[in-house]
């Protein structure tokens, strides 16, 4: 178990993050969104620089999913924790 915040919940199959289940997790999720919808409009016609920024934001992301997640990040099989 992790001792940090929770801010995610864990699949119940697979690897990685569920769903968010505290304010803060909505609003790194929205945020995410808010970010890379308009950066794909902006840069539709430019994919090489749309992949150079949205790598670094998804992987940012990603990060802070990973360290928030309750249990943390590791295949799951359906089981309960």
């Amino acid at each position: 178990m992790s001792d940090g915040p929770e801010w995610f919940a864990p699949k119940r199959y697979g690897y990685g993050s569920g769903p968010p289940i505290s304010w803060q997790g909505w609003v790194i999720t929205i945020g995410f969104v808010l970010l890379a919808a308009p950066l794909g409009i902006a840069f539709v016609r430019k994919p090489l620089v749309l992949v150079a920024i949205m790598i670094p934001l998804t992987v940012l992301f990603s990060t802070i999913a990973a360290k928030t997640t309750r249990g943390g990040w590791r295949w799951r099989w359906g089981d309960k924790d």
